[in-house]
């Protein structure tokens, strides 16, 4: 490992390409480990792309909640997908290469879905207020016009946030080192084997981290103290019960997801493990996305009926096509 590490040690001259040191360098863990996470990834294309397909196709899940799971899918998808494709090569390959261009296209797609996983909860928690607090008025904040705005701005805020981080860091001269000791082309390990003065991109990655972290949960949080108190002021015990159970899923998904990126950055300094933080961006880059749309059927009985919709009407459909043959 050393000894690949200072081959690759270059001498001011820019790098072409990185060498990504994947999860483990232990060859017997190579094959056990691609089966893992090429189910894995499987799992996560078919549960988020079914999920988006049901809530696109179904008329009873057209409702704002479902707007924001479909694009909640669509996000996991999409990051999960700039992620696991190249892992999984780097099982097969004995030199896991990524070219420059490669890598900073990898970079900008896992910086825009990430950030707009941020909003997408964040929006969904208000969402869930809207519907508990003012149940009333629900349709009308929640317009599809509101909904359409607040996916657009978010996307359009974490397109600008990845240009602006990708184009800061790949104007820079790698020269320190080609090899990554990580499995996808992460900003600040980027940063880390520049030549230059990094003080400025590190700023702008650390402010706009903390900025989204802490404005998403910040909504998050102050949505459900609202609801918290609402569902106190309740008389009838099924009334809290269905406010409780509407707002489930939403907050399992919000307490793993935000749990494993505060148990990554608030770590003590002493025992902050790199081996750890690899673990951990796993989880939410690649477990999560397969976990999310488990939690949004299983916990959720609109889904479960839609599942039962839609194989109903397959199931009555095929019979049709197989006489037309």
């Amino acid at each position: 490992m050393e000894e690949m590490i200072k081959f690759n040690e270059t001498t001011g001259s820019q790098v072409t390409e990185f060498i990504l040191m994947g999860i483990t360098n232990r060859p017997e863990l190579q094959g056990p480990l691609f089966v893992v996470f090429f189910f894995n990834y499987m799992a996560i294309v078919l549960g988020n792309l079914g999920l988006i397909i049901l809530t696109t196709v179904d008329p009873h899940l057209q409702t704002p909640m479902y707007y924001f799971i479909r694009h909640l899918a669509f996000v996991d998808l999409g990051y999960s997908t700039a992620i696991g494709p190249k892992m999984l090569l780097s099982f097969l390959e004995k030199k896991n290469i990524i070219s420059y261009y490669g890598c900073a296209i990898q970079l900008f797609f896992i910086v825009i879905f990430l950030t707009s996983e941020f909003f997408n909860l964040s929006a969904m928690a208000v969402d869930r207020y809207v519907a508990i607090c003012k149940p009333l008025l629900y349709m009308v904040i929640m317009s599809d016009r509101v909904c359409w705005i607040s996916v657009a701005i978010s996307y359009v805020y974490s397109i600008i946030v990845a240009l602006l981080v990708t184009i800061k860091i790949f104007q820079s001269s790698f020269c320190k080192s080609n090899v990554l000791r990580y499995f996808y082309c992460d900003s600040l390990l980027l940063v880390s084997i520049i030549c230059s003065d990094t003080s400025e991109i590190e700023l702008i990655i650390m402010t706009f981290a903390a900025l989204n972290m802490v404005s998403s949960l910040f909504i998050i949080l102050f949505s459900y103290m609202l609801i918290l108190v609402a569902i106190l002021r309740m008389n009838s015990s099924e009334g809290r019960y269905k406010a409780f159970s509407t707002c489930g899923s939403h907050l399992t998904v919000v307490v793993v997801f935000y749990g494993t990126l505060l148990f990554m950055y608030l770590q003590p300094h002493s025992s902050h493990s790199f081996d750890t933080d690899k673990m951990a961006s796993v989880f939410y880059t690649l477990v999560i996305p397969m976990l999310n749309p488990l939690i949004y059927s299983l916990r959720n009985k609109e889904v479960k009926d839609a599942l039962k919709r839609l194989f109903k009407k397959l199931t009555q459909t095929l019979p049709f096509i197989t006489n037309i043959k």
